[in-house]
């Protein structure tokens, strides 16, 4: 610009050529006539085309991406109202189970119960057995001891005589 301002200025014209402005209009003009004969704004136009059509495929990827993935949702919500279906039919199982399991430990608890109070009363049965004999056989070593205490004490070779003799009469009568 400073170029043709000097050019304009050395030249001594005066008139509409040595103004700067009309020089940058020229200028503006002439950028103008090359872009158009350059075909610029189609290609602009086209460059725009092209960035319309990418932003469109990319909302069409977009709304397919969004039907997939609610029919994913779907389709999970479906899996999770069966997972809750199939957990409420394990926790109704494993509650009976458990049930069934309390009845079979009490009916357990029962026998063994029983087995236990019966073989408590045959070890308490067989205590008493084996009490009753000890006293037994105490009260007959007594009653021996207390016999051969009288005896020793109120026997006396007199005692013992009349005692053979009997004995041996009795004897006699038998073998008759």
């Amino acid at each position: 610009m400073m170029l043709l301002t000097m050019l304009a200025e050395g030249a001594g014209a005066a008139g509409p050529f040595a103004d700067p402005t009309f020089w940058v209009a020229v200028g503006v003009l002439v950028v103008f006539a090359i872009m158009l004969w350059m075909k610029v704004p189609k290609i602009v136009g086209g460059m725009l085309d092209n960035q319309i059509a990418e932003i469109k495929r990319t909302l069409d990827e977009a709304a397919n991406l969004r039907k997939e993935a609610e029919a994913l949702k779907a389709e999970y919500e479906a899996k999770t109202a069966g997972a809750q279906a199939e957990v409420e039919a394990l926790m109704e199982n494993a509650e009976k189970e458990a049930a069934t399991l309390v009845m079979q430990a009490e009916a357990d608890t029962k026998a063994l119960v029983a087995r236990r109070k019966k073989m408590a009363e045959e070890k308490i049965g067989a205590a008493e057995r084996s009490a009753v004999a000890e006293v037994r056989a105490k009260a007959a070593s007594a009653a021996t001891q207390a016999a051969q205490t009288l005896i020793a004490a109120r026997h006396d070779a007199t005692a013992d005589k009349a005692l053979i003799d009997k004995a041996i009469g009795d004897i006699g009568k038998t073998l008759n």
